[in-house]
């Protein structure tokens, strides 16, 4: 097992870890104070929680298959596969983030400003606890942890959009500037998880450069 991918192995994990917790309080506190930003900051994360938690488990299983002699296989395909499956959650994330927003241009909703402002701080500085966890020199052959880098990021922009839209709500009484940041958000999260599903794509199917990367990344 090359020491990069145990590396990664430990960071998703933790990661995974920090999301988790986070999401349980952020619901607990959702329901608790009644806010609806609140609990769909949670539900977003536990989209991220499961995304990031596959890429956790695909670097267990490309450890173990390493060390099984019967595969044949080339196990950085396992996280190629792995990067691309969350890439497509994160599209699907993004397209729920724009849904919510319109909805809620339509039939605004009443905001206890204070409370959700200061969680969505709490989410934001967590999400960029693991962002430094989980960033690395971008090795492009490895599209495992650049899928949960991406998630966590997402998780992140997410956070500052409502936290911004919030602010700005509350200041100048403009509720639908949470909408505009949100869909915003979820054009960027758009373009970000379509690059990653082109080149967890090409690396899948082997095409262009793909063994070109494979031989300077073995030696």
């Amino acid at each position: 097992m090359p020491e990069h991918k145990h590396e990664h192995e430990k960071k998703t994990f933790w990661v995974v870890l920090l999301t988790a917790v986070t999401m349980v309080v952020e619901i607990i506190f959702g329901l608790i104070t009644n806010s609806m930003a609140l609990l769909a900051d949670g539900i977003h994360m536990g989209s991220h929680v499961l995304a990031i938690g596959l890429s956790w488990i695909a670097y267990i299983v490309v450890r173990k298959v390493s060390k099984n002699e019967k595969f044949k296989g080339n196990s950085d395909k396992i996280l190629s596969l792995s990067g691309y499956s969350s890439g497509l959650m994160l599209l699907l994330f993004a397209f729920v983030i724009m849904v919510e927003a319109v909805e809620r241009f339509f039939n605004p909703v009443d905001i206890i400003y204070r409370e959700a402002i200061f969680v969505a701080i709490i989410g934001l500085m967590v999400n960029i606890a693991s962002a430094f966890l989980l960033h690395h020199d971008h090795e492009h052959s490895d599209h495992n942890i650049r899928a949960a880098y991406l998630h966590v990021i997402a998780d992140a922009l997410t956070s500052l959009s409502a936290i911004l839209g919030l602010t700005a709500a509350m200041i100048w009484d403009i509720p639908f500037i949470d909408t505009i940041a949100a869909i915003v958000s979820s054009l960027v999260i758009v373009r970000w998880s379509v690059g990653l599903l082109k080149d967890s794509g090409k690396a899948l199917l082997d095409m262009k450069n793909a063994h070109a990367e494979h031989e300077h990344h073995h030696h």
